[in-house]
């Protein structure tokens, strides 16, 4: 595997406005359609990872689960063009 080098960002570092398009629906998703008020957990995954396929059903029920205390959650696939 090639080394590739990373931009990573300084943890604490304020977030940039995005509008992404769903991987199933094509929609088009901003920052501010999934920001929560208290917070907002943003996923790095990739839909057909087998271990993502293994936890999805659970990343699922904690995202429902903290929505209602006002957190927001989006998982972005890195590897979707």
């Amino acid at each position: 595997m090639a080394e590739i080098a990373s931009n990573n960002l300084p943890l604490g570092s304020k977030i940039i406005d995005f509008e992404l398009p769903d991987s199933v629906t094509a929609n088009l998703h901003s920052l501010a359609d999934v920001q929560g008020e208290k917070g907002t957990v943003i996923m790095f995954l990739c839909n057909h990872c087998p271990y993502v396929k293994h936890v999805v059903d659970e990343i699922v029920r904690v995202a429902n689960d903290y929505r209602v205390l006002g957190f927001g959650f989006v998982a972005i696939s890195s590897n979707d063009v």
